[in-house]
C-alpha cells in the first residue's frame, strides 16, 4: 500500500460505449473498435474482417448516425447518463468513506472515455486499489467480459499492481427488482395501464449461450422477479429478445416477432422496458422506443409506450451506491485486519 495515511482508491463506472459525435466518420470508428472486439463477434478473425471491411464499415455507418442524430442532444444519452451516475455517487462515497481518497471514475469499453486510456492514467498515477464496476446488470461475455480483457493486458504490464474487486452483476438484487417494479408503476401512474408488459433485453447468438453465456438465463430471471414485485398475471407480461445482428439464431423469442404475434392476437396496447441497461442508449431510444413502436402500430396496435431505463433515478443510485459501498466495506475490513 502507498506511503500515504489514506488508501488510493479508484472505483471505475464502466458501461459498453458511444461515438464521438453524430456522424458517420465517429459511428465507423466506433463500431470498427466494437465489431472487432472477438468477445463480440465470434467468428474467426481474418473471415470476419473481411466482411466487417467490405460489406458492413462502408454502409453501416451512415445509417446508424442518422440513427443517432434522432437520439443525441448536447451529447450521447449514455455518455450524459453515465457522467451524472459518477458524478451522483462521487457526492454520496465521499461523505461516507473520509478514511480512502477515492476517485469516482467513468469508462467506456469502446468509444471515449476508453477504459484503455484510464488504465494508462492509473498506471502513472498508482492505486492502492480498483473496484471495476461494469454496469451490465447481467453478466455476458459479450459485455462484461471485454473489461475484464482490458484489465487482463494491463495487469502484466504493471509493477505496482493494486487491489482488484469487481462487481459482476446485480441481475437478481432486491434494490435492482424493486427500482425496476417502481418504475413500471410511476410511469403507469401517469401514463395509465397497457394490455401486456414487455421486457425486452439485448439479444445474444443462441451458440453462445449454448457454450456456457449465463446471460439470457439471468435475464429470464430478472424478468420472473420484477413480474412477481408488480404482482403481474402470466398472461400480462412477457420477455423478448431485441437486436439480432447476422443471419444465426439468438436467443428467443425475438421483440420484434413477439410484437407482430401480439398485435395479429388482437393486443392493442403494450408497455415495454429494458431492463439490461442502466442507461437510456440508441438501442432503447430509437430501436426500442420508436422502431419497435411503428412495427407494433403497423400491425394494428393502438398503444405502445416506452418505459425509460433507470438511468439516474433516486432508487437506481441507490442500488449503485449499495453496491460500491459492500466493495469499499470489504476493503476496510481487509485493511483493519492488516493492522491487527
Amino acid at each position: 500500500m502507498s506511503t500515504a495515511t489514506k488508501a488510493k482508491v479508484t472505483v471505475i463506472l464502466a458501461n459498453l460505449g458511444t461515438p464521438d459525435a453524430p456522424t458517420a466518420s465517429a459511428v465507423r470508428c466506433f463500431l470498427d473498435q466494437f465489431l472487432s472486439d472477438q468477445r463480440v463477434i465470434e467468428i474467426p478473425k481474418p473471415f470476419w474482417q473481411i466482411i466487417l471491411r467490405l460489406f458492413i464499415l462502408p454502409f453501416r455507418p451512415k445509417r446508424v448516425a442518422h440513427a443517432y442524430e434522432m437520439v443525441w442532444g448536447n451529447d450521447s444519452p449514455m455518455r450524459e447518463i453515465l457522467l451524472t451516475q459518477v458524478t451522483a455517487l462521487e457526492q454520496q462515497l465521499l461523505v461516507d468513506n473520509p478514511e480512502f481518497e477515492l476517485n469516482i471514475v467513468p469508462a467506456m469499453t469502446y468509444g471515449n472515455p476508453g477504459i484503455q486510456s484510464l488504465l494508462a492514467e492509473l498506471s502513472q498515477n498508482p492505486q492502492d486499489h480498483i473496484v471495476l464496476f461494469p454496469l451490465f446488470p447481467q453478466y455476458s461475455a459479450t459485455s462484461s467480459a471485454p473489461l475484464y480483457d482490458a484489465f487482463a493486458k494491463w495487469i502484466p504490464k504493471q509493477r505496482n499492481l493494486p487491489g482488484l474487486s469487481i462487481i459482476r452483476d446485480y441481475y437478481q438484487h432486491p434494490l435492482y427488482i424493486q427500482a425496476l417494479a417502481q418504475s413500471v408503476c410511476d410511469f403507469r401512474a401517469e401514463h395509465g395501464v397497457t394490455e401486456k408488459l414487455l421486457m425486452s433485453f439485448h439479444g445474444i447468438p443462441q451458440p453462445y449461450a449454448d457454450k456456457g453465456d449465463p446471460y439470457a438465463d439471468r435475464c429470464r430471471i430478472t424478468g420472473q422477479l420484477v413480474a412477481a414485485e408488480l404482482g403481474l398475471a402470466e398472461d400480462e407480461w412477457a420477455i423478448s429478445f431485441q437486436s439480432r445482428f447476422g443471419k444465426q439464431e439468438w436467443v428467443k423469442p425475438y421483440t420484434d416477432a413477439l410484437l407482430t404475434e401480439w398485435a395479429e392476437q388482437g393486443v392493442k396496447s403494450v408497455q415495454i422496458m429494458s431492463p439490461a441497461f442502466s442507461a437510456d442508449c440508441l438501442e432503447t431510444l430509437e430501436e426500442l422506443a420508436i422502431q419497435n413502436a411503428e412495427l407494433f402500430l403497423s400491425q394494428g396496435g393502438e398503444r405502445y409506450q416506452y418505459i425509460p431505463a433507470l438511468n439516474s433515478r433516486g432508487d437506481h443510485l441507490q442500488l449503485l451506491n449499495t453496491l460500491v459501498q459492500a466493495n469499499l466495506d470489504a476493503l476496510k475490513q481487509t485493511l483493519a485486519s492488516k493492522k491487527n
